[in-house]
């Protein structure tokens, strides 16, 4: 009997593994015994709600897979006043850097509801890299599409105000075309304001304020429905 849960319990970590390598993009492109070969070198990982899975400062030594769950990124000023970088959700992935040099990580990763993430520590994804150049290729894609998002988020903080700021954000969030869509924000309140640099009190005012001029509606659980795309564009 013991042997037999025993090996369920193995089967599950196994499923549990290739699932979560079949989910990222940088390694779903690979055939099925190549993504065998990875999945055997990763280490299955649970955190809680709210607990830690890296901090800035930390030793970046492994990339980490978000299996289930979510995770944010923020880092902190001198001041401390956080700054949300990105969130994270099954198939996303942190840690890259450690694929190219011994460094520290820069910013903070927090589970925000209980979270399974897989680590492939650096000396394996390094082979890899080696072994099927094409993961490079996906590495670097993504890297542009980080990037590009970065400094998306550095103009509008430069040159945008705070409702312009929203407005943009909400017409990215959909999934294309001119029409009425209901959004549900990825995060509160107060992510989307560290987000965006600005106050959770100035997000709710300036939503309603959106609402008052008849380009959304807000409804319940984090909800808001696009009424008016262009004129959206217009704040």
């Amino acid at each position: 009997m013991e042997n037999k849960e025993s090996q369920q319990a193995c089967n599950h970590t196994i499923g549990s593994h290739k699932s979560c390598i079949s989910l990222v993009p940088i390694f779903n492109h690979l055939e099925s015994e190549q993504m065998d070969e990875i999945l055997m070198t990763a280490q299955s990982v649970s955190y809680k709600k709210g607990e830690i899975i890296y901090q800035a400062d930390n030793q970046s030594t492994s990339l980490y897979i978000v299996n289930s769950g979510k995770v944010r990124i923020f880092r902190l000023s001198e001041s401390g006043k956080e700054q949300l970088v990105r969130i994270l959700n099954p198939g996303d992935f942190t840690g890259e850097y450690a694929l190219f040099s011994e460094s520290t990580h820069e910013s903070f990763a927090e589970a925000m509801v209980d979270t399974a993430v897989c680590m492939i520590n650096r000396t394996d994804l390094q082979a890899f890299l080696l072994k099927y150049p094409s993961i490079s290729l996906k590495i670097l894609a993504e890297f542009s599409t980080r990037l590009e998002q970065s400094e998306k988020q550095s103009t509008w903080f430069a040159t945008e105000k705070v409702e312009t700021r929203i407005a943009h954000y909400l017409i990215e969030g959909l999934a294309g075309g001119n029409h009425s869509e209901v959004l549900e924000l990825p995060m509160s309140k107060k992510d989307l304001a560290s987000y965006l640099g600005t106050t959770p009190e100035t997000i709710s005012r300036k939503l309603a304020d959106l609402e008052a001029q008849g380009l959304i509606k807000l409804k319940p659980h984090k909800k808001i429905e696009i009424i008016d795309v262009e004129g959206l564009l217009l704040v």
